[in-house]
């Protein structure tokens, strides 16, 4: 399962051990290898009072559990490396999320050619990554040059998104007291930047909203 460290990673631990209470998930060993998100997961831990209710009363649950389910945080780059020759019984959460880098790359590598194997992609993928080519249906990807087929089921969760949608950040720029004299919107693919661009100057009546190529520089 490729996720970002910070906050997606969190967020499917809780599904996870939810789904492990409720009886949906069988007993197996759930590894988070990703030295950030380990870190990210213990400074969540350690103000578990700050947490909603909900997400408080799981975390006490799983303390009181005595390692069931057995949940282990990877540092070490041997004991990665190691997670490789894990054939079955293991779900392995590691990021990068869009694939592009870090340890998920060399899980992937090894387990995309398997049929036995599942990639779970819970995050958006943009244009150009190595898990947007998975999630369109490549047959073949090049990981670290390597060519490498993809026999595992792909299978993707669309309703993890961290992101505002448009109307969430419409809603956002509407309190501003005054229009900016300049907006930028850089984040997104270009058919979705030019509408949400489109929708700031025609629902709110913004002017010089703007939409850098890359490369570009602006002077203010």
């Amino acid at each position: 399962m490729p996720a970002f460290a910070v906050g997606r990673t969190q967020e499917i631990l809780y599904l996870l051990v939810d789904l492990y209470r409720q009886g949906r998930l069988p007993d197996m060993d759930i590894y988070v290898d990703s030295p950030m998100a380990t870190k990210a997961t213990e400074i969540t831990a350690k103000h578990w009072a700050l947490l909603d209710t909900e997400a408080a009363a799981m975390l006490q649950w799983l303390k009181s559990r005595r390692g069931r389910p057995r949940v282990h945080f990877v540092q070490d780059v041997l004991e990665s490396t190691n997670l490789q020759r894990i054939k079955h019984g293991a779900i392995i959460i590691s990021a990068s999320g869009m694939c592009n880098a870090g340890r998920i790359k060399h899980h992937l590598r090894h387990n995309l050619g398997r049929k036995e194997s599942t990639v779970l992609i819970v995050g958006f993928q943009a244009a150009g990554t190595l898990g947007r080519r998975i999630v369109d249906g490549a047959r073949n990807v090049r990981i670290f040059g390597i060519p490498v087929p993809v026999r595992a089921d792909v299978y993707t969760i669309g309703g993890l998104s961290a992101h505002a949608d448009q109307a969430a950040l419409l809603a956002w720029l509407s309190h501003f007291k005054r229009a900016p004299q300049r907006t930028f919107v850089v984040h997104g693919e270009q058919s979705t930047t030019e509408i949400f661009a489109a929708a700031i100057h025609d629902k709110l009546g913004w002017t010089g909203v703007d939409m850098p190529a890359l490369h570009s520089s602006v002077i203010l």
